[in-house]
């Protein structure tokens, strides 16, 4: 069952990306490790400047690293590497029947680094 899908009516409607991405990682259990065919949501914050990247990603991991991981971004729609030291804070599961309800949401935030 959708951890997501009873909110939706109240989430639809919050504008500011940030604002969403707290009330969605509320409703989600915060833990463990990035494995290889899970999905993942958490708050990036490289360091590497002049990038753009997007702060709020909700990724399907493809490989995992000592470093951190792969994964396909969906606001991207394509795959993007994540440090584990540039994670902020904690990396937070869902399940494959809560990404049709997260991708209805707009919490993307899309920066350049500078």
């Amino acid at each position: 069952m959708s951890r997501i899908a009873p909110a939706l009516d109240d989430l639809i409607g919050i504008e500011d990306p940030d604002d969403l991405m707290v009330e969605i990682m509320d409703l989600l259990s915060e833990g463990g490790t990035p494995e290889v065919g899970n999905f993942y949501l958490f708050v990036y914050n490289p360091k590497t400047s002049g990038i753009r990247y997007d702060q709020n990603p909700l990724v399907a991991v493809t490989g995992v690293f000592s470093w951190g991981f792969v994964g396909v971004n969906f606001h991207w729609g394509e795959s993007r590497k994540y440090t584990f030291s540039e994670v902020v804070g904690g990396i937070y599961k869902v399940t494959a029947e809560e990404i049709k309800d997260l991708q209805a949401l707009p919490f993307g935030k899309f920066r350049l680094n500078s």
